[in-house]
């Protein structure tokens, strides 16, 4: 073989075909969770992202007074 067909050969892509049965044969290699992992792994990350926020929260109403106190402003 020859340099020039070895570079076509490497360029060539899949169709959109053979793309869609490469993504359904790697999907059905993925372990689904069940209702009760959904559900756990669900409210893990609402608490999380409550704790978040509130701790942004909190940061973010002390920045405000302490800039209030330093630059002397009223809201």
């Amino acid at each position: 073989m020859d340099r020039k067909s070895a570079v076509s050969n490497a360029k060539k892509r899949p169709s959109i075909r053979e793309y869609f049965k490469g993504v359904k044969v790697e999907t059905g290699k993925v372990i689904w969770p069940n209702k009760k992992e959904l559900a756990s792994f669900t409210s893990v990350v609402i608490v999380t992202c409550l704790v978040f926020a509130i701790i942004f929260w909190v940061f973010d109403t002390a920045f405000l007074a302490l800039l209030k106190a330093v630059l002397n402003i009223s809201m």
